[in-house]
């Protein structure tokens, strides 16, 4: 049974800007039909990695998935939002959690949300060697 964010979350939802928004295509199912887990997982890494990037001012490194929890399977025509936010930073390191939702649907529009996770980037200089982040 789907459900539907609560009216809070989803007015939130509506003011945030997603860091990442993609249609699954039926060559990422998996032989059950629904949409790979490891391919949504690449998706939160790639959604995670914008505003870690944009904290560290340099190329990220995913070094920890702290958590990833599946709430719902993604189908092929849902269309896949995540959004992201930088929830603590150390000295070299950036934590992002990351929501996705799926609207489903598109005559009659469910949003529900599907996965949610919490990652570690470090910070890179040019040569791949981790560096300590640029003042906020």
């Amino acid at each position: 049974m789907e459900t539907t964010p609560d009216e809070h979350e989803s007015a939130l939802l509506h003011h945030k800007q997603p860091a990442l928004r993609v249609m699954p295509m039926p060559a990422d199912l998996n032989p059950a039909g629904d949409v790979f887990g490891g391919w949504v997982m690449s998706m939160v890494d790639i959604a995670g990695a914008i505003p870690a990037t944009r904290r560290a001012r340099s190329r990220v490194a995913t070094i920890a998935v702290n958590s990833f929890t599946f709430k719902q399977p993604v189908s092929v025509g849902d269309l896949v939002s995540f959004y992201a936010d930088v929830v603590s930073v150390g000295r070299t390191s950036v934590t992002v959690d990351v929501e996705v939702y799926a609207e489903r649907d598109p005559e009659n529009p469910v949003v529900v949300k599907v996965t949610e996770a919490r990652l570690t980037y470090v910070a890179l200089d040019d040569k791949g060697r981790k560096r300590p982040l640029p003042p906020a």
